[in-house]
């Protein structure tokens, strides 16, 4: 879906505006660390991610949608993510869950969960 893609499009940015543009406003996200329930506290934890990952680079793999209707849209992907962190490359996979809404005719992010895979 373009949706994903767009969102995946607007994290690699590293400008918090770009994704901003699809977060709906009751948008909320399980870190594996933190709940973020405000667009601040969202805002406040990729630019933060930015910061500890210089050159961050975030894909989407294995994605599968469980649900696809009219007004939702509901995705299971493993996550990839590479960069620098203190001058050293770094890379991880995790698990995501994202869920959006439409609303106007435009598809909004209304959940994002992130955690570690199972060992």
């Amino acid at each position: 879906m373009d949706v994903l893609k767009e969102y995946i499009k607007a994290t690699n940015s590293h400008n918090f505006e770009e994704i901003k543009k699809l977060l709906h406003p009751n948008a909320v996200y399980f870190f594996t660390d933190k709940t973020c329930k405000t667009h601040s506290e969202i805002q406040s934890y990729f630019e933060n991610a930015w910061e500890v990952v210089k050159n961050e680079n975030y894909e989407a793999h294995d994605v599968q949608w469980l649900f696809i209707s009219d007004k939702s849209l509901t995705c299971t992907y493993t996550y990839f993510y590479e960069g620098y962190v203190n001058n050293q490359y770094t890379s991880g996979r995790g698990r995501a869950t994202n869920v959006f809404v439409k609303e106007s005719d435009q598809w909004l992010l209304i959940h994002e969960h992130l955690s570690p895979l199972p060992e």
